[in-house]
């Protein structure tokens, strides 16, 4: 199976989804991404899923998907370190 996105890892804390996918690291302010997951507890964002395709990230306690690709294009690219 072709993956559509190689996600390596991912981070949510209170304000921010920090996600490395394709060698690159990125930022999403998350009422930008989504009032959902902005306004769920700290618990449920730390418990998601990454789609077997690389297509999407789930969060199954507040039954919320987001695709990856359209979250790519509006985050911020953060630096290499």
């Amino acid at each position: 199976m072709n993956k559509v996105h190689n996600v390596e890892s991912i981070k949510v804390d209170n304000d921010y989804l920090f996600l490395a996918v394709d060698g690159k690291s990125y930022s999403i302010y998350l009422p930008d991404c989504s009032p959902r997951l902005a306004k769920a507890t700290s618990g449920q964002r730390q418990h998601l899923e990454v789609s077997p395709s690389g297509y999407g990230l789930h969060w199954p306690e507040i039954d919320e998907d987001l695709a990856i690709t359209p979250l790519l294009k509006d985050a911020r690219v953060l630096e290499s370190v």
